[in-house]
């Protein structure tokens, strides 16, 4: 059984809480990460999450997300999800965080996290490895198009990755 981390609107850890039954009922607000992956050219990572992923199925989004096991630091959790979904190393560093509330209609399952965002450059030589029960596909786009491509049709995305190009400007965190 997989655990996450229980915490307040600060960011403090409270409790553990089993994983799916913290997304049940209205959720209740656990600790969360979103990577962004850049390439040498400046392009983000996109993936669309696999279609049988317990929500939010079938969706474009962030290059990979999860949630810190109890004890875990975020960027290790981040680096360590890194490796499981996309088969990549990079180091990683926070630029900000942010807290979001979303129901899944199709799962019935709601998110309440308090997601950090984690960013990275993939060297050149790096090409992703995914695990297909993770991703359906994945794609590198330029920050613009990922702008245009969340205005022009949102409901593609997840709503964490909306809220995350809404709010903030991406291709402002490029690493140099």
């Amino acid at each position: 059984m997989e655990y996450v981390v229980v915490v307040d609107n600060a960011g403090r850890p409270v409790r553990s809480e089993e994983k799916i039954r913290a997304h049940r009922e209205g959720g209740v607000l656990h600790l969360a990460f979103s990577v962004l992956l850049f390439n040498p050219a400046g392009e983000l990572l996109l993936q669309r999450r696999a279609d049988g992923k317990y929500h939010f199925a079938g969706l474009w989004s962030n290059t990979c997300c999860g949630h810190p096991r109890p004890g875990e630091a975020v960027a290790e959790a981040a680096e360590r999800r890194l490796g499981e979904e996309l088969g990549l190393a990079a180091t990683l560093r926070p630029v900000t965080h942010f807290i979001y509330h979303a129901e899944d209609a199709c799962s019935g399952l709601t998110e309440q996290e308090y997601t950090h965002v984690l960013v990275g450059r993939l060297p050149a030589q790096q090409q992703p490895a995914p695990d297909p029960q993770e991703l359906g596909a994945w794609q590198w786009l330029a920050p613009a198009a990922v702008r245009r491509g969340v205005a022009r049709e949102p409901a593609a995305y997840t709503p964490w990755f909306r809220r995350l190009v809404r709010e903030h400007p991406v291709a402002d965190w490029i690493p140099a």
